[in-house]
């Protein structure tokens, strides 16, 4: 498949990540190279201890790579400077973790906001960006309501939005769903695939379930910190994507879920 003739969002060139140090050092990532296209939508799946929340934290600049190098729009993160990373961080990468990471004193409205009020975004121009999240999103209806009124799913959909609200160049997904029931983990990877299709948003999720993955375009399998295996959506639909990911996955063995 042909993937040079788009523009990169993210480039991992040999990224290698070591743990501790002397005679215990762990080596999480192992020389680790990939490109994420603008517009793709691309699953990391793997076995507890495979390497994927550490690839996730090193891509959004939570953790620093021992060797190697990441690049997003083409800027260079690695040795870029800690208030360079936090101005960055803010304005070009969006978050959506397993928890919501929503603040319970500040309305859904306030929490999703909350990014543009960071950048100092005048109060009218963030107003109507908040007006348009929303909207798409489906929680227009909900801004005055605080987190502990809103369904777990309902929660998911607010973080979406907040993610998209500064119009990040690439949103990051942790385990987005684990904290879901199953009808309302189906219905966040829809509104994953809406923001990726409709929207044209650049997403990367780490994700442990087969069935989450297969909402995916493209979905990387690492096993002891390097890739070790690679399969793209193609013309296939969801079922077919979802058969395929749980043949890797049995084969990768661990603890990936294919139930």
């Amino acid at each position: 498949m042909e993937r040079n003739d788009k523009e990169k969002i993210l480039e991992i060139e040999n990224v290698t990540k070591y743990y501790g140090s002397g005679a215990v050092v762990t080596k999480a990532l192992d020389g680790i190279s990939f490109d994420v296209e603008k517009g793709e939508f691309t699953a990391i799946m793997g076995a507890s201890g495979s390497g994927k929340s550490t690839l996730l934290n090193v891509i959004s600049t939570i953790d620093r790579v021992s060797c190697g190098e990441i690049r997003v729009e083409g800027r260079r993160l690695t040795g870029m400077r800690e208030n360079d990373l936090s101005a960055f961080r803010r304005d070009r990468l969006g978050f959506i973790f397993q928890e919501y990471n929503l603040l319970d004193t500040l309305t859904i409205g306030e929490n999703i906001v909350l990014p543009l009020h960071l950048k100092k975004l005048p109060p009218q121009e963030s107003a109507g960006e908040l007006k348009r999240v929303a909207q798409a999103l489906g929680v227009a209806d909900q801004l005055d309501k605080f987190p502990r009124e809103l369904s777990g799913g309902q929660r998911q959909r607010a973080a979406c939005a907040r993610a998209l609200i500064a119009n990040p160049a690439l949103i990051l997904g942790d385990e987005p769903t684990g904290a879901l029931d199953s009808a309302n983990a189906r219905n966040l990877m829809e509104t994953f695939q809406m923001m990726n299709r409709s929207l044209g948003s650049t997403i990367l999720m780490v994700t442990h379930d087969a069935l989450m993955g297969s909402y995916a375009d493209r979905v990387l399998f690492l096993k002891d910190g390097k890739i070790w295996s690679e399969i793209h959506r193609g013309d296939r639909g969801r079922q077919e994507m979802y058969r395929e990911i749980w043949s890797v996955s049995a084969a990768l063995g661990g603890e990936t879920d294919v139930s």
